[in-house]
């Protein structure tokens, strides 16, 4: 289903802009293994699911900070942080595509979204808070990597989102003005983000994040990847909401 708060002028769109965790893939199982893992390493107990699930989002420093420390922790032990991160982090690299896989519809819609309603092709990018080589190594791994110009993580700037800055940089070397660009993801981060950058967003309740996407309304909410192609059709956009 999509459900249109405010319509998107998806003729006019040059660049799509996708987030991975939780969008394009569904690596929660992962990630929560990781942090569990993790946390054994140094004789800590296991975090059910539900809850390393809640913390994904805003990047792996932060997500391994919130599981040692908890959610609302305002001063950390950073030497620990740093230890727990890179075991982590090496952990991840060795087990990121045990049980990830990208959401049924994905490559169908991106495959569809690539060209624009007027012929010419698109612009498509990843911006996630994952690190890159982890990100490039699973988008390559599950058939994605070929639909998107650019892989950008966590890392591959100075700020993550919701800073603007990785947005920024994809619509400088798109050619793409914010009017021109939307922003496809899961969380609040991800609508934060797209504010920011003064861009379209759309918003997937299928994700890891759909509460957040309650409290921080994006401009189209979609339930599956296959309404991506709907909601970016300029004949089926506009919508009622619903």
């Amino acid at each position: 289903m999509v459900r249109v708060i405010r319509p998107i002028p998806v003729e006019r769109l040059k660049l799509l802009v996708f987030d991975l965790d939780g969008t394009l893939i569904d690596s929660a199982q992962d990630l929560c293994n990781s942090v569990n893992a993790t946390l054994a390493e140094f004789e800590l107990q296991p975090l059910p699911d539900k809850v390393v699930a809640s913390y994904i989002g805003d990047g792996a420093v932060m997500l391994v900070r919130r599981a040692l420390f908890g959610p609302d922790a305002t001063e950390v032990d950073e030497d620990f942080l740093a230890r727990a991160y890179a075991f982590f982090l090496d952990y991840y690299r060795e087990h990121k595509l045990d049980f990830t896989y990208a959401y049924g519809g994905v490559l169908e819609a991106l495959a569809a979204l690539h060209t624009a309603p007027d012929g010419s092709a698109r612009s498509m990018s990843v911006l996630t808070n994952k690190p890159v080589r982890p990100a490039l190594a699973i988008c390559e791994a599950l058939g994605l990597a070929p639909f998107f110009q650019h892989v950008y993580g966590g890392n591959s700037f100075a700020m993550k989102k919701p800073d603007p800055m990785g947005m920024r940089a994809l619509m400088d070397e798109a050619g793409a003005l914010p009017e021109e660009t939307v922003l496809i993801g899961d969380s609040e981060v991800d609508v934060a983000t797209a504010r920011n950058a003064g861009t379209w967003v759309i918003g997937c309740t299928f994700g890891l994040s759909p509460l957040g996407l309650a409290a921080n309304p994006p401009d189209v909410l979609v339930d599956s990847p296959a309404d991506w192609t709907v909601a970016l059709d300029p004949l089926a956009n506009g919508l009622p909401l619903q």
